[in-house]
Protein backbone atom coordinates (compact mmCIF):
# COMPACT_ATOMS: atom_id res chain seq x y z
CA UNK A 1 0.00 0.00 0.00
CA UNK A 2 1.13 3.45 -1.45
CA UNK A 3 2.26 6.50 1.42
CA UNK A 4 -0.39 8.45 1.77
CA UNK A 5 2.72 11.54 2.62
CA UNK A 6 4.18 9.98 -0.42
CA UNK A 7 1.36 10.56 -2.49
CA UNK A 8 0.38 14.00 -1.84
CA UNK A 9 4.16 15.18 -2.25
CA UNK A 10 3.17 13.99 -5.47
CA UNK A 11 0.15 15.64 -6.37
CA UNK A 12 1.52 19.15 -4.79
CA UNK A 13 4.24 19.03 -7.32
CA UNK A 14 1.93 18.26 -10.04
CA UNK A 15 -0.62 21.46 -8.93
CA UNK A 16 3.08 23.94 -7.51
CA UNK A 17 5.01 22.80 -10.94
CA UNK A 18 8.32 22.41 -8.70
CA UNK A 19 10.22 20.52 -6.38
CA UNK A 20 10.95 23.61 -4.18
CA UNK A 21 7.57 25.41 -4.58
CA UNK A 22 6.55 21.95 -2.99
CA UNK A 23 9.29 22.27 -0.73
CA UNK A 24 8.36 26.13 0.71
CA UNK A 25 4.67 25.40 0.74
CA UNK A 26 5.18 22.10 2.90
CA UNK A 27 8.10 23.39 4.75
CA UNK A 28 10.35 20.56 3.70
CA UNK A 29 13.62 20.89 1.79
CA UNK A 30 13.68 20.52 -1.98
CA UNK A 31 16.56 17.35 -1.50
CA UNK A 32 13.45 15.67 1.09
CA UNK A 33 10.90 16.36 -1.45
CA UNK A 34 12.77 14.47 -3.99
CA UNK A 35 13.84 11.76 -1.61
CA UNK A 36 10.68 11.15 -0.58
CA UNK A 37 9.17 10.65 -4.73
CA UNK A 38 12.16 8.21 -5.35
CA UNK A 39 10.96 5.75 -2.83
CA UNK A 40 7.31 6.52 -3.86
CA UNK A 41 8.58 5.67 -7.58
CA UNK A 42 10.69 2.35 -5.92
CA UNK A 43 6.78 1.43 -4.23
CA UNK A 44 5.17 1.70 -7.39
CA UNK A 45 7.37 -0.13 -9.50
CA UNK A 46 6.99 2.37 -12.91
CA UNK A 47 8.53 5.65 -13.70
CA UNK A 48 6.45 8.55 -12.33
CA UNK A 49 8.92 11.91 -13.33
CA UNK A 50 10.99 12.40 -16.35
CA UNK A 51 13.43 15.00 -16.78
CA UNK A 52 12.21 18.30 -18.49
CA UNK A 53 14.87 20.96 -18.63
CA UNK A 54 16.12 21.98 -15.60
CA UNK A 55 12.35 20.62 -14.10
CA UNK A 56 10.93 17.24 -14.24
CA UNK A 57 7.12 16.56 -15.56
CA UNK A 58 4.87 13.78 -14.74
CA UNK A 59 4.59 10.68 -16.56
CA UNK A 60 0.86 8.99 -17.66
CA UNK A 61 1.12 6.62 -14.37
CA UNK A 62 1.98 9.61 -12.22
CA UNK A 63 -1.03 11.38 -13.30
CA UNK A 64 -3.24 8.75 -12.44
CA UNK A 65 -2.28 8.65 -9.14
CA UNK A 66 -2.20 12.16 -9.01
CA UNK A 67 -5.54 12.19 -9.79
CA UNK A 68 -7.05 8.91 -7.42
CA UNK A 69 -4.33 10.58 -4.29
CA UNK A 70 -6.83 13.82 -4.29
CA UNK A 71 -10.28 11.74 -3.94
CA UNK A 72 -8.54 9.95 -0.79
CA UNK A 73 -7.55 13.55 0.44
CA UNK A 74 -11.21 14.55 -0.01
CA UNK A 75 -12.08 11.64 1.69
CA UNK A 76 -10.26 11.68 4.59
CA UNK A 77 -10.89 15.82 4.85
CA UNK A 78 -14.44 14.33 4.83
CA UNK A 79 -13.89 11.43 7.17
CA UNK A 80 -12.31 14.42 10.20
CA UNK A 81 -14.71 16.87 9.72
CA UNK A 82 -17.52 14.36 10.49
CA UNK A 83 -15.04 13.07 13.68
CA UNK A 84 -15.15 16.59 14.83
CA UNK A 85 -18.76 17.07 14.03
CA UNK A 86 -19.45 14.22 16.95
CA UNK A 87 -17.54 16.58 19.48
CA UNK A 88 -19.40 18.81 22.06
CA UNK A 89 -17.17 21.42 21.65
CA UNK A 90 -15.69 23.35 18.73
CA UNK A 91 -12.26 23.31 18.66
CA UNK A 92 -9.36 23.39 16.13
CA UNK A 93 -7.83 26.09 13.72
CA UNK A 94 -8.95 27.75 10.05
CA UNK A 95 -6.83 29.27 7.86
CA UNK A 96 -9.11 32.41 6.62
CA UNK A 97 -7.80 34.49 3.23
CA UNK A 98 -9.36 37.36 2.84
CA UNK A 99 -9.23 41.04 0.73
CA UNK A 100 -8.45 44.21 2.08
CA UNK A 101 -11.93 46.20 1.51
CA UNK A 102 -14.08 42.21 3.25
CA UNK A 103 -11.12 42.07 6.13
CA UNK A 104 -11.77 45.70 7.06
CA UNK A 105 -15.26 45.85 7.16
CA UNK A 106 -15.97 42.48 8.07
CA UNK A 107 -12.60 41.03 10.28
CA UNK A 108 -12.94 43.05 13.08
CA UNK A 109 -16.64 41.90 14.17
CA UNK A 110 -16.27 38.39 13.04
CA UNK A 111 -13.48 37.44 15.10
CA UNK A 112 -14.68 39.10 18.25
CA UNK A 113 -18.19 36.68 17.46
CA UNK A 114 -15.60 33.69 17.20
CA UNK A 115 -14.03 34.86 20.59
CA UNK A 116 -16.99 34.73 22.19
CA UNK A 117 -19.05 31.87 20.65
CA UNK A 118 -15.98 29.65 19.75
CA UNK A 119 -13.41 30.58 22.23
CA UNK A 120 -11.42 27.29 20.94
CA UNK A 121 -10.92 28.20 17.44
CA UNK A 122 -8.31 29.66 16.56
CA UNK A 123 -8.50 31.47 13.15
CA UNK A 124 -5.81 32.64 11.13
CA UNK A 125 -6.49 35.20 8.95
CA UNK A 126 -3.94 36.55 5.53
CA UNK A 127 -4.66 38.90 3.16
CA UNK A 128 -4.64 37.85 -0.33
CA UNK A 129 -6.13 38.65 -3.54
CA UNK A 130 -9.21 36.38 -4.00
CA UNK A 131 -8.25 35.03 -7.18
CA UNK A 132 -4.68 33.97 -6.11
CA UNK A 133 -6.71 32.51 -2.94
CA UNK A 134 -9.39 30.36 -4.65
CA UNK A 135 -6.61 28.78 -5.93
CA UNK A 136 -4.56 28.08 -3.05
CA UNK A 137 -7.74 27.55 -0.80
CA UNK A 138 -8.85 24.84 -3.47
CA UNK A 139 -4.42 23.41 -3.06
CA UNK A 140 -5.16 23.60 0.33
CA UNK A 141 -3.00 25.99 1.44
CA UNK A 142 -6.39 28.26 2.91
CA UNK A 143 -9.12 26.41 4.51
CA UNK A 144 -11.84 29.14 4.04
CA UNK A 145 -11.80 32.38 1.09
CA UNK A 146 -13.61 35.39 1.00
CA UNK A 147 -13.78 36.57 -2.61
CA UNK A 148 -15.07 38.42 -5.14
CA UNK A 149 -16.50 38.49 -8.72
CA UNK A 150 -17.22 42.08 -10.42
CA UNK A 151 -19.74 42.10 -13.15
CA UNK A 152 -18.50 40.52 -16.45
CA UNK A 153 -15.73 39.18 -14.94
CA UNK A 154 -15.98 35.88 -13.95
CA UNK A 155 -13.92 33.99 -11.56
CA UNK A 156 -12.07 31.09 -12.13
CA UNK A 157 -14.01 28.31 -11.60
CA UNK A 158 -11.93 25.42 -9.32
CA UNK A 159 -13.30 21.88 -9.14
CA UNK A 160 -14.16 21.04 -5.63
CA UNK A 161 -14.82 24.13 -3.55
CA UNK A 162 -18.19 25.13 -2.04
CA UNK A 163 -19.04 28.55 -2.97
CA UNK A 164 -21.90 30.48 -0.82
CA UNK A 165 -22.99 33.83 -1.41
CA UNK A 166 -21.46 36.48 1.58
CA UNK A 167 -22.92 39.99 0.08
CA UNK A 168 -23.52 42.83 -2.90
CA UNK A 169 -21.64 45.51 -2.88
CA UNK A 170 -22.71 48.44 -5.55
CA UNK A 171 -19.75 50.43 -7.43
CA UNK A 172 -19.42 53.80 -8.03
CA UNK A 173 -16.91 56.97 -9.25
CA UNK A 174 -15.63 58.06 -6.18
CA UNK A 175 -14.26 61.93 -6.70
CA UNK A 176 -13.00 64.93 -4.64
CA UNK A 177 -15.47 66.33 -2.34
CA UNK A 178 -15.09 69.49 -4.31
CA UNK A 179 -14.69 68.20 -8.03
CA UNK A 180 -17.23 69.69 -10.65
CA UNK A 181 -17.66 65.96 -11.70
CA UNK A 182 -21.46 65.21 -12.23
CA UNK A 183 -21.09 61.68 -14.47
CA UNK A 184 -18.60 59.48 -15.82
CA UNK A 185 -17.86 61.12 -18.66
CA UNK A 186 -16.58 64.36 -16.49
CA UNK A 187 -14.21 61.91 -15.75
CA UNK A 188 -12.24 61.59 -19.02
CA UNK A 189 -9.71 63.83 -18.09
CA UNK A 190 -9.08 63.51 -14.88
CA UNK A 191 -5.97 61.39 -13.59
CA UNK A 192 -7.41 57.90 -12.26
CA UNK A 193 -5.93 55.85 -9.40
CA UNK A 194 -6.85 51.74 -10.00
CA UNK A 195 -5.63 48.50 -8.75
CA UNK A 196 -2.76 46.42 -10.56
CA UNK A 197 -3.27 44.96 -13.94
CA UNK A 198 -5.12 41.45 -13.59
CA UNK A 199 -7.22 42.09 -10.98
CA UNK A 200 -10.98 41.99 -11.55
CA UNK A 201 -11.33 45.37 -10.15
CA UNK A 202 -8.89 46.60 -12.82
CA UNK A 203 -10.42 44.96 -15.62
CA UNK A 204 -14.03 45.72 -14.32
CA UNK A 205 -13.17 49.58 -13.89
CA UNK A 206 -11.26 49.67 -17.49
CA UNK A 207 -14.12 48.27 -19.09
CA UNK A 208 -16.37 50.82 -17.76
CA UNK A 209 -14.64 53.88 -18.71
CA UNK A 210 -14.32 52.53 -22.42
CA UNK A 211 -18.00 51.42 -22.56
CA UNK A 212 -18.55 54.93 -21.76
CA UNK A 213 -16.08 56.56 -24.57
CA UNK A 214 -12.87 57.19 -23.25
CA UNK A 215 -9.77 55.77 -22.16
CA UNK A 216 -9.04 56.17 -18.30
CA UNK A 217 -5.25 57.90 -17.76
CA UNK A 218 -4.40 55.91 -15.14
CA UNK A 219 -1.79 57.83 -13.40
CA UNK A 220 -1.54 55.76 -10.17
CA UNK A 221 -1.32 52.11 -9.41
CA UNK A 222 -1.58 50.45 -5.79
CA UNK A 223 -3.80 47.45 -4.32
CA UNK A 224 -3.84 49.91 -1.40
CA UNK A 225 -7.84 51.13 -1.29
CA UNK A 226 -6.77 53.18 1.84
CA UNK A 227 -4.31 54.92 -0.32
CA UNK A 228 -7.09 55.02 -3.58
CA UNK A 229 -9.14 57.30 -0.68
CA UNK A 230 -5.90 59.58 0.05
CA UNK A 231 -5.47 60.43 -3.21
CA UNK A 232 -9.04 61.06 -4.09
CA UNK A 233 -9.70 62.88 -1.06
CA UNK A 234 -7.09 65.06 -1.94
CA UNK A 235 -7.65 65.45 -5.38
CA UNK A 236 -5.39 63.86 -7.05
CA UNK A 237 -7.31 60.86 -8.50
CA UNK A 238 -10.58 59.58 -8.98
CA UNK A 239 -11.70 55.78 -9.21
CA UNK A 240 -14.60 53.10 -9.04
CA UNK A 241 -14.94 52.44 -5.47
CA UNK A 242 -17.11 49.60 -3.75
CA UNK A 243 -19.32 50.86 -0.86
CA UNK A 244 -17.91 48.23 1.00
CA UNK A 245 -14.50 50.47 1.90
CA UNK A 246 -16.89 52.90 3.95
CA UNK A 247 -18.21 50.60 5.94
CA UNK A 248 -17.97 51.78 9.69
CA UNK A 249 -16.71 54.95 8.49
CA UNK A 250 -18.04 58.43 7.09
CA UNK A 251 -17.84 59.10 3.55
CA UNK A 252 -14.96 61.70 2.96
CA UNK A 253 -15.71 61.48 -1.06
CA UNK A 254 -18.22 62.58 -3.39
CA UNK A 255 -20.45 59.50 -4.96
CA UNK A 256 -21.32 59.66 -8.14
CA UNK A 257 -23.92 56.74 -9.75
CA UNK A 258 -22.58 54.64 -12.73
CA UNK A 259 -24.20 53.62 -15.55
CA UNK A 260 -26.46 49.84 -15.17
CA UNK A 261 -26.02 50.58 -10.57
CA UNK A 262 -23.53 47.85 -11.48
CA UNK A 263 -22.70 45.46 -8.11
CA UNK A 264 -19.89 43.06 -7.24
CA UNK A 265 -20.80 39.94 -5.74
CA UNK A 266 -18.70 38.96 -2.41
CA UNK A 267 -18.65 35.16 -1.39
CA UNK A 268 -16.94 32.63 0.86
CA UNK A 269 -15.44 29.47 -0.88
CA UNK A 270 -14.13 26.11 0.72
CA UNK A 271 -13.04 22.83 -0.24
CA UNK A 272 -16.48 20.95 -0.45
CA UNK A 273 -14.52 17.64 1.85
CA UNK A 274 -13.98 20.06 4.93
CA UNK A 275 -17.36 22.76 4.20
CA UNK A 276 -19.16 20.57 7.18
CA UNK A 277 -15.70 20.79 9.72
CA UNK A 278 -17.28 22.71 12.43
CA UNK A 279 -14.96 25.37 13.27
CA UNK A 280 -14.81 26.36 9.57
CA UNK A 281 -18.75 25.97 9.63
CA UNK A 282 -18.69 28.57 12.64
CA UNK A 283 -16.30 31.04 10.99
CA UNK A 284 -18.52 31.21 8.00
CA UNK A 285 -21.92 31.54 9.63
CA UNK A 286 -19.97 34.69 11.50
CA UNK A 287 -18.94 36.11 8.87
CA UNK A 288 -22.31 35.56 7.54
CA UNK A 289 -23.92 37.23 10.68
CA UNK A 290 -21.27 40.07 10.01
CA UNK A 291 -22.22 40.72 6.26
CA UNK A 292 -25.85 41.04 7.30
CA UNK A 293 -25.15 43.48 9.94
CA UNK A 294 -23.89 46.06 7.38
CA UNK A 295 -26.74 46.46 5.87
CA UNK A 296 -29.07 46.05 9.14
Amino acid sequence: MYEVRRLRLLRELALRGTLAEVAAALSYSPSSVSQQLSLLEREVGVPLLQPAGRGVVLTPEAELLVERTGAVLDLLERTESELQARSARVTGAVRLAIFQSASLALLPATLTRMRRAHPDVRVEAVQNEPERALKQTSIRDFDLVVAEQYPGHATVWHEGLDRRHLLTDRLRLAVAPGSDAAALADAAGLPWVMEPHGTASRHFSEQVCRSAGFEPDVQYETADLQLHIRLIESGNAVAIMPDLVWAGRPTSVRLLDLPGDPRRTIFTAARASTADRPALAALRQALEVSAADLHG
